[in-house]
């Protein structure tokens, strides 16, 4: 018998995975002890949505290696999985609407595909996106949640003009909620209690403690195969022997994109210029 007081989490990473490291695996086992700690929690899934070639991000590989080497990461895990739904979008496709597309599919599977319920469901939880301003409430499929799971930068990122839409934080934060991995030299505290958007969720932010300091990042990783220096124990062994095989890193590769400017600059520059 399920606990009717223990909530289900699905949690959701997005990001560009270039490549896959072992820290965002462990991103995943650290949120799940942290909720599961609590007694509130049971971790049931977690998704990696690596982001489409669209975002326009400077040396940003191909979505079928970057998808290729994450699905070989977690080939050994039986609850991390990865869903290529994000790549596959012509164009590149905010944070906030990635969420909404997996929290419908969960809602979808809960309500037995009932299509009309999911219509109707979907049209309610957009007309009370906005009703969630600084209240603990977060949007559940039935027994289970959505959550969003991150680093401490990519939480610090939502003070960078520009880079995301305020609507998106506010849909994010108040309908589905944040677990964030805190990182050395960062203090996402600090950063909540700076923000005023944040500070109104705080009870949505789960901030997880690492204790065992990992500068592990992909920046790091491209950075050093670019150079011929060795990355064994820092990446899978699948996703090196992959990554050599298709020769994924060095100078070129590293241009890529270099002179366009990131999807989200383009598109909330643009939208904020004509407003």
């Amino acid at each position: 018998m399920e606990d009717p007081n223990i909530t289900k989490v699905v949690l959701l990473a997005c990001g560009s995975f270039n490549p896959i490291t072992n820290m965002h695996l462990r991103m995943f086992e650290l949120a799940r002890d942290y909720l599961e700690d609590t007694g509130k929690y049971r971790v049931v899934k977690g998704i990696i949505s690596p982001v489409g070639d669209a975002y326009k991000k400077k040396g940003l590989i191909e979505a079928c290696h970057r998808l290729e080497m994450a699905r070989l990461a977690t080939d050994s895990s039986d609850w991390i999985t990865v869903d290529s739904w994000e790549t596959l979008q012509s164009n590149w496709v905010e944070t906030a609407r990635v969420a909404r597309h997996y929290y419908e599919e969960l809602m979808a599977t809960e309500q037995n595909n009932d299509d009309g319920d999911v219509v109707k469901c979907a049209k309610k939880r957009r007309k009370e996106e906005n009703r969630f301003k600084g209240s603990s409430h977060q949007k559940r499929t039935g027994s289970t949640r959505l959550m969003l799971l991150c680093g401490a930068d990519v939480l610090e990122s939502f003070g960078v003009p520009n880079l995301w839409k305020q609507e998106d934080i506010i849909e994010i934060m108040g309908c589905y909620g944040l677990v964030c991995i805190t990182r050395s030299g960062g203090d996402p505290h600090k950063f909540i209690h700076q923000s005023d958007t944040l500070w109104n969720y705080r009870k949505n932010i789960h901030v997880v403690q690492e204790w065992v300091t990992n500068e592990i990042s992909a920046t790091h990783m491209r950075r050093a195969l670019r150079r011929g220096l060795s990355v064994r124990y820092l990446l899978p062994d699948a996703v090196l022997h992959y990554i050599h095989e298709h020769n994924l890193y060095n100078d070129e590769s590293e241009q890529r994109n270099a002179d366009v400017v990131l999807a989200p600059l383009q598109r909330f520059t643009r939208s904020s210029s004509s407003s």
